[in-house]
């Protein structure tokens, strides 16, 4: 039995993966004495990014690749997480704006001894300060968080972090439900799907399921992925549509 699934959704990630992510991330679970497998995900690359990572797989049996065609960061995490054979699953950036070293912070959360009764099902990161970031993304996630918390009752400080964990047990009961409103791009280039992480902590809460959330160290990353204003946009519009899905009783 595996005990760690890390997901890693990569598009055009040429440029990070030249930067040696991989052997990093390889190193620490290494070390970890933990048994685990890394699934890369890549969202329809037209980089060096599948070569890459297909040159890297060769030497390290540990690490998987999935190739889906371009819809978006979310669909490409959901992918990896259903394929995924771990006890605990870790979604992370191939950025490593978290670094991967911050797990360390999240896996005696999933046991007993980890602050709850049967342990958490779900750990998610909380960014300190966002130090480095431009100001209009500071701006930005102040009022995604106000009208997260208007919206959808959400009580987290950051439902956005890259670096979230979850049990067997809370994947097979949240993914299926939302799938199928993931994977199709209404823009060209980058998708980050801002709402798919709000959408996840929201059914998370509402089945009941315990959820943790961690400080991390966190570093900004420069990404032309990260539009501010439409992704805002497209955040708002799937905070309503989860709004109006649960009025209707679709979860």
């Amino acid at each position: 039995m595996i005990k760690l699934s890390v997901v890693i959704p990569s598009f055009n990630e040429e440029k990070n993966l030249k930067k040696g992510v991989l052997e990093e991330i390889n190193n620490y679970l290494q070390v970890s004495k933990i048994s685990y497998e890394v699934i890369i995900v890549d969202d329809g690359s037209f980089d060096l990014s599948v070569e890459i990572v297909k040159e890297f797989i060769l030497k390290n049996r540990n690490f998987k690749l999935i190739q889906n065609k371009h819809g978006g960061k979310a669909i490409a995490v959901m992918t990896g997480m259903l394929k995924s054979q771990g006890e605990i699953v870790l979604f992370t950036d191939m950025d490593q704006a978290t670094p991967i070293n911050q797990l360390d912070k999240f896996l005696p959360k999933f046991s007993a001894k980890g602050g709850s009764a049967s342990g958490w099902d779900i750990v998610i990161g909380s960014r300190q300060g966002r130090r480095g970031a431009p100001i209009i993304r500071k701006i930005s996630a102040w009022g995604f968080s106000f009208l997260r918390r208007i919206i959808l009752g959400l009580p987290f400080k950051d439902t956005q972090c890259g670096f979230k964990a979850f049990n067997k047990k809370s994947i097979e009961k949240i993914i299926p439900r939302i799938k199928s409103e993931w994977g199709v791009l209404h823009s060209k280039g980058g998708a980050v799907n801002a709402g798919f992480d709000v959408e996840l902590l929201y059914l998370a809460k509402k089945y009941g399921f315990k959820i943790a959330e961690v400080g991390v160290e966190w570093n900004y990353v420069d990404t032309e992925r990260v539009q501010v204003i439409k992704d805002a946009l497209a955040a708002i519009y799937d905070m309503l549509r989860i709004r109006i899905n649960d009025f209707k009783g679709k979860y």
